[in-house]
């Protein structure tokens, strides 16, 4: 049996330590056998704070990372000397009794811990998007995408912020056992087997300060007019640009694509009415801009998982 060895660092964050119990510990085969032993191991073997009001406490000492195939340090909000570049000696010792060939897994902010080992060093590796800034400079050597969910490495493997962690272990059991074993835990744990996108669509991005040559006035043009049919062509006129020209500066400022902007503001504007009127579905859907009510439940199931109609049930109160 594979054995999974989760390292509990002091101010671990008790969401992200219970990630890897919950889906490894899930996992099962064709005739109900497990598949991975999940242990919880600390880096002296005493409690560790978490960042609630609790504190955690484990049977196993560093020691039992010897015994690891797989290796998961889970966030913590205390890495010490890891944030600026130098791994902490108690850290370093346990890591210390990892044998050559197990894999690491690194959960949100945790990738700090594999970059003070040296073990993304000239490798692509994701945190969560608030410190990725923070982590490329301290870390210059490692190759930092944070748009992303998760980053393979093969033998190292790190995930975005928080539940970017149950993305991550989900590939793990579909690249060891493959996807019929992985969708078994996701529907278990009533999560996507798969999601679309990175964590680009969560990064908080304030627009920039408006110019001559922005396409501000556009889009509080474009936002104020969704009813109205608006192609590339039509927007790019508004803004006296080339398609071209519209398009590229439309992604510098925003971070997306004309369409894909075009959109959520749709899809945000169905939602306020579904909230705060009485107008019927194919009356919401052409207020905002999508035309038919078909439309409309196609773009909301995309981007929220629901239908209007059960989108109004939950949130009209």
């Amino acid at each position: 049996m594979h054995r999974v060895v989760v390292l509990a660092l002091d101010g671990v964050i008790p969401f992200e330590l219970g990630i890897p119990a919950r889906v490894f510990g899930a996992a099962k085969g064709p005739s109900g056998d497990l598949l991975y032993e999940v242990l919880t191991c600390t880096a002296d073997g005493a409690p560790v704070r978490t960042d609630a009001d609790f504190t955690v406490a484990v049977d196993h000492g560093p020691e039992l990372l010897a015994t690891a195939d797989t290796v998961v340090i889970p966030a913590s909000h205390d890495l010490g000397s890891a944030y600026e570049g130098t791994l902490p000696a108690p850290i370093a010792a346990a890591l210390d009794h990892v044998r050559p060939g197990s894999r690491y897994v690194s959960i949100c902010i945790a990738s700090y811990v594999l970059a003070a080992a040296g073990l993304l060093d000239g490798r692509r590796a994701t945190t969560h998007w608030w410190h990725a800034d923070h982590f490329q400079a301290a870390y210059p050597q490692v190759q930092v995408d944070p748009n992303v969910l998760y980053v393979d490495e093969g033998d190292v493997l790190t995930s975005a912020g928080v539940a970017a962690g149950l993305d991550l272990c989900l590939h793990i059991v579909r690249r060891d056992h493959g996807a019929e074993v992985a969708t078994r835990v996701a529907k278990r744990s009533v999560i996507p087997a798969w999601r679309d996108g990175g964590q680009a669509q969560f990064i908080d991005r304030p627009l920039p300060a408006r110019s001559a040559d922005s396409t501000a006035a556009t889009r509080d043009w474009a936002a104020a007019n969704l009813h109205e049919p608006l192609t590339l062509t039509r927007l790019a006129g508004h803004a006296n640009m080339s398609v071209r020209t519209f398009t590229r500066r439309f992604a510098d400022e925003t971070g997306t694509t004309p369409t894909q902007w075009l959109i959520t503001q749709r899809v945000d504007h169905a939602r306020r009415l579904l909230e705060t009127t009485d107008r019927s579905v194919d009356a919401v859907a052409s207020d905002a801009g999508f035309g038919t009510a078909t439309s409309l439940r196609q773009h909301m199931a995309a981007q929220l998982g629901v239908s209007p109609s059960a989108y109004r049930k939950t949130f009209r109160g």
